[in-house]
């Protein structure tokens, strides 16, 4: 049995976001909790928030123990981009993309 929770169109590169991932992949949810709290990092407030959203699924939803949870999976694809442009030297435009991130957490119970 597992409980997932998404957190989609978030305003955080994925490859900022992907390093704290694998922080607590595999670990067990309150050590991945104490983890992602003191990691001084804009990703691991916004990974917290989803983690925490996966164990009130797994309790809410499907009566898992929350302290046999652990995190399966957890991971962070590049959403869609937002395409703006400045103006450049000499009359051209110069693009800047704002990145957007799927941020999941998969929760299993052992």
């Amino acid at each position: 049995m597992e409980a997932r929770a998404l957190a989609k169109y978030i305003r955080i590169s994925p490859r900022k976001v992907k390093p704290i991932a694998d922080l607590v992949r595999g670990k067990n949810v309150d050590e991945a909790k104490a983890i992602l709290k003191f990691t001084p990092r804009k990703g691991a407030d916004i990974l917290l928030k989803v983690l925490e959203s996966a164990i009130a699924n797994a309790e809410n939803n499907h009566d898992m123990n929350a302290d046999a949870l652990y995190v399966a999976e957890v991971y962070a694809n590049q959403g869609t981009v937002m395409k703006r442009f400045v103006a450049g030297s000499m009359g051209r435009a110069n693009p800047i993309l704002h990145r957007t991130s799927h941020i999941g957490v998969v929760v299993k119970e052992r």
